[in-house]
């Protein structure tokens, strides 16, 4: 290696997984179950976070993705301050705060990153590179939005 930090692909939907089962839990879990939820969810939020940011950031001000990007990360930075909460009530809600944060990343990644790839090709659109919209897929290279290259 060269030296450069190789970033493993990250698998929103095993992690969606896992928060959408702590959020939909029923009965009070036991203060064990509780925290190691919390540790993976604060492990998921580290490595969502910064990736979920860096695709934000050349995106205008005024562009809504963007904006509700920023709202998202500044509640999930709260979120991950918060200090125990005192009794497993209050433990258990607020690490389901936690699951709601990380789900809400996932969510954001999934959108940020398919704005910038052709469902067609699985290739990215650089920027002024000639493409279009289409209705069923979302924006595609010109190229394969012609008939000869469909399938």
């Amino acid at each position: 290696m060269n030296g450069a930090t190789v970033r493993r692909p990250f698998i929103t939907g095993i992690t969606r997984a896992g928060a959408s089962l702590f959020l939909d839990q029923r009965t009070l879990p036991r203060h064990g179950v509780v925290q190691s939820f919390e540790a993976d969810f604060r492990a998921a939020l580290a490595e969502l976070m910064p990736r979920v940011e860096e695709l934000a950031v050349g995106r205008p001000d005024d562009d809504t993705a963007a904006e509700a990007v920023r709202a998202a990360l500044a509640e999930a930075r709260d979120r991950l301050a918060e200090q125990e909460a005192p009794g497993l009530q209050g433990e258990f809600v607020r690490v389901k705060q936690l699951a709601t944060s990380v789900v809400c990343m996932c969510d954001h990644l999934d959108v940020l990153s398919s704005l910038g790839m052709c469902p067609l090709c699985d290739q990215p659109i650089k920027p002024g590179e000639p493409c279009e919209l289409n209705a069923r897929v979302g924006r595609v290279h010109c190229l394969c939005a012609t008939p000869a290259r469909r399938p």
